[in-house]
């Protein structure tokens, strides 16, 4: 219940591609009240976790096991979370930040899409 909006909520965790397909869905339970609280019910990260899951890749010819995801910086520090500088210093940092702003503008045009229909 959250008194700011007057009733019950539910948070949905969701992994969105550029394209509007959503890859992974979770609707958190009633009561689970922040995105820690879905992070640690949601089968997708603890399948990760807990390395039940194999996401093989190459880039520059370096293995990589595990997908990886754009987070927020309350997030956890974990290997699979690429968080955005908060104070980008160079030319390179100020790049990465755009690129990762634009990549969440393309989830929030997913939800936007949805509450359309």
């Amino acid at each position: 219940m959250r008194a700011d909006h007057g009733g019950s909520t539910v948070i949905l965790e969701a992994i969105v591609s550029r394209d509007l397909w959503f890859w992974h869905a979770l609707f958190g339970m009633a009561g689970l009240d922040n995105d820690m609280n879905v992070l640690g019910a949601s089968p997708l990260f603890n399948d990760i976790l807990n390395k039940e899951q194999n996401m093989s890749y190459v880039v520059n010819r370096h293995e990589y096991n595990y997908g990886y995801y754009l987070a927020d910086e309350i997030y956890p520090n974990y290997a699979i979370f690429v968080k955005s500088y908060s104070y980008p210093v160079d030319e390179k940092q100020k790049m990465f930040k755009s690129a990762h702003e634009y990549a969440k503008k393309d989830v929030e045009r997913a939800f936007g899409v949805l509450k359309q229909q």
